[in-house]
C-alpha cells in the first residue's frame, strides 16, 4: 500500500520528460546533417525539452561482436568508432568485467547530469521556498490570531494526557527527525555553500560526521514511526466529529473550540502526514542505504505502466531498465521531495505545541495538562476519562 501511494506522489511530482522513454514524436528531417543530431535538437536540450534520441541510441552497430577493441581507437588516437560511444552512452554495449558489481559495467550514466541540475536548482529553490513560506504564514497568523490562550477559569487539576512511552516515542521521532534534517540539508547543498565557506579540508570533516550521523540516527526515526503508529493508529482513525472540527477551522471560524476526542482532526493530518510521508521518507532512504539489494523505482514505474498511469498524464511509458546509479539519484530526489514537505508540515506542528498556544507544550512536557484546557481543545476525550474515573471509583 505504501509503494502504491508513493508511486502515485512521484509521479505527480516528477512529471519530467526525463522518466519517460523515447515517446512517438514528428520525424525530424535530418538530411542537412547526414542524420547527424540538427540545430533544434540542440535547441530542445538547451530549454530542457525532450529529445528523441532513437536516431542515435539504436546506431550502436555491433559492439560486442564486430572488430577488437584495440582497431577501435589506434595506438595514437586516430581512428574513433562513433557507433561505440553511442552504445557506451545509452547502456547496449556488450560489457565485461572481471568485478563482480551490479554498477561495474556501466562506464557512461545518461542521467547524470538532469539529475544534478534538478538537485542544485529546482529541488533546492522550491524546496527550501516551501518551508520559508510555511514559516513566513506562521508569522503572519501570529501577528493577526496572536498566542491562543485559555479561555476559562484555571482549575488547578491536571489530567494524564500521554503517558511516559508516548512521550519517549514522541521526543524519539522529533530529535530523531531534527538531526536527519540538519544532516540531510548538509549533504544536500554543502558543497554549493560549505565548501566555498570552510574550504574542502573543513567541509570533508563536517560531511563525514553528517553522513555517519545521518545513516545511524536514521533507524531511530524508523522505530519512532512505528512506535507512534502502534500506541495512537486507534485514535486516529476518521470519525463525524473531525468535520465540524474542519468546518469551523479548530474554532478559528464560528467561535469556540469544537467537541473534540484524544486527537482533533488537525492533529489526525498531522499523524498520518508523518506516518505515511515519513515512511515514504523510510523507505527511500533504505533504497539509498542498501541501493542492490533494495532498488525500488523500476519496480514502482513497471506497477505504473501496468495501470496507465503515465499514459493519462501523457507521459508515455517509463522507463524501468535502471542502472543502479539511476535509482538512487531517483531515490535521492524523492527522499528530499518528501522530506522538505514533511518538514514544512511538523513547523507547523511545532508552532502549535509551543507559541501558537498556551498550555499545549505540557501533554508532551511533563504529560499532565490543565483541566480547563482539556475541556477546551478535547471536551468529548475528558468526558471519556470522567467516566473511566468514575466507573472505577464504583467498582473499588
Amino acid at each position: 500500500m505504501l509503494r502504491l501511494i508513493y508511486a502515485l506522489l512521484i509521479t505527480f511530482s516528477l512529471c519530467l520528460p526525463s522518466f519517460a522513454q523515447d515517446a512517438e514524436a514528428p520525424e525530424t528531417d535530418r538530411s542537412a546533417t547526414g542524420g547527424a543530431t540538427t540545430l533544434e535538437d540542440i535547441m530542445k536540450r538547451q530549454e530542457g525539452l525532450k529529445v528523441d534520441n532513437s536516431f542515435r541510441s539504436g546506431l550502436t552497430g555491433d559492439p560486442g561482436g564486430g572488430r577488437p577493441s584495440s582497431e577501435q581507437l589506434g595506438t595514437l588516437g586516430g581512428a574513433s568508432d562513433p557507433e561505440l560511444w553511442r552504445a557506451l552512452r545509452f547502456d547496449s554495449a556488450d560489457i565485461t568485467t572481471q568485478v563482480q558489481h551490479p554498477a561495474a559495467t556501466v562506464l557512461i550514466q545518461d542521467t547524470g547530469m538532469w539529475w544534478l541540475q534538478f538537485r542544485e536548482g529546482p529541488l533546492t529553490k522550491y524546496g527550501f521556498g516551501l518551508v520559508l513560506g510555511m514559516m513566513g504564514l506562521l508569522v503572519l497568523f501570529y501577528l493577526i490570531r496572536g498566542r491562543i490562550r485559555i479561555d476559562g477559569e484555571r482549575t488547578g487539576r491536571t489530567i494524564l494526557r500521554f503517558k511516559s512511552i508516548e512521550r519517549f516515542a514522541h521526543w524519539l521521532l522529533a530529535g530523531s527527525f531534527i538531526l536527519l534534517g540538519v544532516t540531510g540539508v548538509i549533504s544536500l547543498l554543502g558543497r554549493q555553500f560549505l565548501i566555498p565557506a570552510l574550504g574542502p579540508e573543513g567541509f570533508s570533516t563536517i560531511a563525514i560526521g553528517a553522513k555517519w550521523i545521518h545513516n545511524n540516527v536514521s533507524w531511530a526515526f524508523m522505530l519512532a514511526i512505528v512506535m507512534i503508529f502502534v500506541l495512537w493508529v486507534v485514535h486516529n482513525l476518521p470519525d463525524r466529529t473531525d468535520i465540524n472540527w474542519l468546518l469551523k477551522g479548530g474554532g478559528i471560524f464560528g467561535g469556540g473550540h469544537p467537541p473534540a476526542k484524544k486527537f482533533n482532526a488537525g492533529q489526525k493530518l498531522i499523524f498520518w502526514s508523518v506516518v505515511i510521508l515519513g515512511g515514504s521518507i523510510s523507505a527511500s532512504g533504505l533504497s539509498l542505504l542498501f541501493p542492490f539489494e533494495l532498488p525500488m523505482f523500476a519496480a514502482t514505474f513497471e506497477k505504473l505502466n501496468q495501470f496507465g498511469i503515465p499514459q493519462l498524464l501523457g507521459l508515455g511509458e517509463l522507463n524501468t531498465n535502471l542502472a543502479p546509479h539511476t535509482e538512487m539519484q531517483y531515490a535521492q530526489l524523492w527522499h528530499a521531495i518528501v522530506s522538505f514537505v514533511l518538514f514544512a508540515i511538523v513547523i507547523a506542528h511545532i508552532y502549535i505545541g509551543s507559541v501558537g498556544m498556551e498550555g499545549a507544550y505540557d501533554a508532551m512536557g511533563s504529560g499532565e495538562v490543565e483541566e480547563q484546557w482539556a475541556r477546551e481543545h478535547h471536551s468529548l476525550w475528558v468526558e471519556e476519562v470522567k467516566a473511566k474515573e468514575a466507573k472505577a471509583g464504583g467498582s473499588s
